[in-house]
């Protein structure tokens, strides 16, 4: 992640500088001092290895992450077993190697300031 930023940026995510859908949600990512920043509105029904996992085309999502969730709540599974529920106002950084999914009927609504540049992107 690039800490040195050399001027001034105000972006909003409704003019993102790309939109990447799949079934149950969508990333708007912006280029923000070098960086790729996501915001994931993940819908009701949205599962990584349902709705991710096609694309990424690896058995479970290999992104590394730095998130603030916004909203909702998301269920997330790590490869060594540990799980938890991440809530609106929570913090996770995730290494490489877990599933997630949307627990309710609510979207979960997510920023990522770290592994939204490949993210749902494909190989």
């Amino acid at each position: 992640m690039t800490t040195t930023h050399q001027k001034t940026e105000h972006r909003d995510f409704a003019d993102a500088d790309e939109v990447r859908t799949f079934e149950h949600g969508a990333m708007e990512v912006l280029t923000v001092g070098g960086d790729d920043i996501g915001r994931m509105t993940l819908q009701p029904g949205w599962r990584w290895s349902n709705d991710v996992k096609p694309i990424a085309g690896t058995d479970l999502c290999e992104a590394p992450h730095f998130q603030y969730h916004v909203s909702g709540t998301l269920h997330i599974v790590m490869a060594d077993g540990t799980e938890f529920d991440a809530t609106a106002g929570q913090l996770t950084s995730l290494p490489s190697g877990h599933d997630a999914w949307v627990v309710g009927d609510e979207p979960a609504v997510i920023v990522d300031f770290y592994g939204a540049s490949n993210w749902a992107k494909g190989r």
